[in-house]
Formats: C-alpha cells, sequence, structure tokens
C-alpha cells in the first residue's frame, strides 16, 4: 500500500515537473503591458497562497510535511507551478508586488503585510532552485524509474515545502 502511495506521489510530482516546464499555468514572459503582467502575477499569487494555505493545514495538523500524502503532492505540484512566473520575473518588483497580493488575498491570512517579503524570497529561492530538483527527476525517471528514486526526488521536495511552512510557526 505504501508503495503504491509512493508510486502515485512521484508520477504526480513528475506530471507536476512536466506540466511546470511546459509552462501551461506560467505567465507570459514578454508581455506588452503592464496590465497582463499584473494579472498574471495576482492570477499566480493567489494560486501560490491558496496551496500554501493547504500545505499549512496540513503541515499543522501532522506535525510535519508529509510527501507521501497525495493531496500534498498535488498541492505542492500547485504550488510550484504557481510560482513558475517568479523566475523570470524575481527582479521585476511590480511582478512581486502583485504576486505578494495576490498571496495575501488567499491564503486565508497565512501570508500577510508582515511575512509576505520573507515568503515571496522563500519561493524565489526555491523556484530558482528548482532545476536542481527537475534535473535530478530527469535523471530519476530515466534511470531506473523505481520506487527508491521517486522517494528520492521526493524528498528533495520535502525539504524545501518544510522549511517555507516553518516560516509561519505552530499556528
Amino acid at each position: 500500500m505504501k508503495k503504491s502511495i509512493l508510486l502515485a506521489v512521484a508520477v504526480a510530482m513528475l506530471t507536476g515537473c512536466g506540466f511546470m516546464k511546459n509552462g501551461a499555468s506560467a505567465p507570459a514572459t514578454t508581455t506588452t503591458t503592464t496590465t497582463t503582467t499584473t494579472n498574471s502575477a495576482l492570477t499566480s499569487g493567489q494560486g501560490a497562497g491558496t496551496a500554501l494555505q493547504a500545505l499549512y493545514a496540513q503541515y499543522k495538523a501532522d506535525g510535519k510535511y508529509d510527501y507521501t500524502n497525495m493531496q500534498n503532492a498535488m498541492n505542492t505540484i500547485s504550488l510550484l507551478s504557481s510560482c513558475q512566473g517568479l523566475k523570470e520575473n524575481y527582479k521585476n518588483t511590480t511582478y512581486l508586488k502583485d504576486f505578494g497580493k495576490g498571496m495575501i488575498a488567499s491564503s486565508l491570512g497565512l501570508v500577510n503585510q508582515n511575512n509576505v517579503q520573507t515568503v515571496t524570497n522563500s519561493l524565489v529561492d526555491m523556484v530558482k532552485n528548482n532545476e536542481n530538483v527537475q534535473a535530478a527527476t530527469t535523471q530519476t525517471q530515466n534511470a531506473a524509474n523505481t520506487t527508491a528514486g521517486y522517494l528520492n526526488t521526493a524528498s528533495q521536495y520535502a525539504g524545501s515545502i518544510s522549511n517555507l511552512l516553518s516560516l509561519f510557526g505552530n499556528k
């Protein structure tokens, strides 16, 4: 049973990595108006805030980030997918401000004016470092496609997500 859950989590995470890499939900990087960038940033921030809130609720209930939980895996994929625009716009202060507004609006108070900059910076770091996770995922998939390999990839996400969730304390 546990192997089935791990395999399902790994497949979902790999699917998410492919989804993120293809940019299906990532905002366009070559926008011609500030309105498009602002709307993309707000929408992405709202998605990130919703995913963070869901991840934190489960983190609080479990006392840890459990990457073998399918819902956590799906929320992780949603979070990383929502944050892909940060990779291209991490120096764009307007984008970052609007992304933060979106997170504040959708995280049910988890992200607020006092911690939005810290949370955004953590997400930027995580997304910029996500290339290493994607490379590990591809390497693992090509090498063996085993449950042990998937578990290794999932554990790489676990550290980043656990660190991010610990920013909010234990409310």
